[in-house]
């Protein structure tokens, strides 16, 4: 079976910036990690990309501008990546995530800024983009779509087990004894953290927690935010980064939110495991919510199993998302599904994206 080697970029709900992540692998069960950079995106583009959170289709095209800055600041992270290894020679592909401003699936409509016939012309490479809008187009909720990478991590590992992801909104990837996957979006993750933070103090998140372990959790707002229908609605389901923001919690003290929100989190995932068809043996955690002290005692004292950092198994948490896209870039040029009814709740298993070429020949991937 063929090798490629990808570059895998992703840009998550959190706005943090861009994950770039080099993986060598066949699409399914080989896989070499070769190297990993994170690069904040510049105050200004992260503000216009805000900007257009919550875009509606109708206005797509008012992003363009904003698209291109976006496209471009991926080229340089490439480069910066490449650089760092030694240049692009032996990079067959780029699996292209973009930045998800919008997600919709009940309308069917998702939005990921990000060109990438404009990226295959910037690298002089192949890229594969727009993962998720096939999904959502055949009835699917177009997310969470890393669970096909994770079932591959959890090869040797003993089951049943759960990953969970942890970025601007959480999702899990249940891995069953004999294989079987089920994920979905548990709730939100760091973006209603991160926001509240950012606007009450300028910080642009609860570093390590301290803000919630320095607060208590106003109860009443807790369960006012739990009473949403999205917890007792069965998988597979998806979120937006905003489908929670409200006032709710906009009286609370600094210390009083970041608690509240960061037990919203933990309260969220716990529920979601009810759905789950076995207690997994233990939680693998990725993303920023990994290095927040006071969620991952949360979650610990929540779930009762073991909880831990992805880290603990040999993988870089900051690096996975960037890697599952490298992997679902090779599953896509090779027609292979990248989601599942079990995943998304896609009417059968499919695969994703369009392929652009350098000298601006696209077509479906698949």
């Amino acid at each position: 079976m063929q090798i490629y080697r990808v570059v895998g970029l992703m840009s998550g709900t959190s706005l943090d910036g861009i994950d770039a992540a080099v993986l060598s692998t066949d699409g399914e069960g080989y896989i070499l990690r070769e190297g990993f950079i994170s690069v904040p995106y510049e105050d200004g583009l992260r503000a216009r990309i805000r900007a257009c959170l919550n875009l509606p289709p109708e206005r797509r095209a008012e992003a363009a501008a904003v698209e291109r800055e976006l496209t471009e600041a991926h080229a340089a992270a490439i480069r910066q990546l490449l650089a760092a290894r030694g240049g692009s020679a032996g990079i067959d592909l780029i699996g292209f995530h973009g930045q998800t401003v919008a997600h919709d699936p009940a309308r069917g409509y998702t939005c990921q800024l990000g060109d990438g016939a404009h990226l295959a012309a910037l690298t002089g490479l192949p890229v594969v983009n727009d993962f998720r809008t096939p999904d959502v187009k055949a009835g699917g909720q177009g997310a969470p779509l890393a669970p096909v990478y994770h079932r591959a991590l959890a090869a040797q590992l003993e089951k049943p087990c759960a990953f969970l992801n942890i970025g601007g909104v959480a999702n899990v990837t249940y891995v069953g004894e004999d294989g079987g996957i089920l994920a979905f979006d548990t709730g939100p993750g760091n973006a209603l953290i991160d926001d509240w933070m950012l606007q009450k103090t300028g910080q642009k998140y609860d570093k390590n927690g301290e803000a919630a372990a320095s607060g208590r959790v106003d109860e009443s707002v807790l369960a006012d935010l739990m009473s949403h229908p999205f917890f007792a609605a069965k998988p597979p389901k998806s979120l937006d980064r905003n489908d929670f923001v409200s006032a709710r919690w906009q009286h609370l003290g600094v210390n009083e939110g970041a608690a509240t929100l960061t037990a919203f989190t933990v309260r969220a995932v716990a529920r979601a495991a009810d759905f789950l068809p076995q207690k997994p043996r233990r939680w693998i955690v990725a993303g920023g919510g990994r290095l927040n002290a006071e969620m991952m005692h949360g979650l610990r004292s929540a779930l009762g199993v073991p909880v831990n950092p992805i880290e603990d198994i040999g993988f870089d948490g900051d690096a996975i998302e960037a890697e599952a896209f490298a992997y679902m870039a090779v599953r896509s040029l090779r027609g292979l599904p990248i989601s599942f009814p079990g995943t998304t709740g896609a009417p059968r298993d499919m695969t994703g994206g369009t392929l652009h070429h350098p000298r601006g020949k696209t077509a479906g991937a698949a």
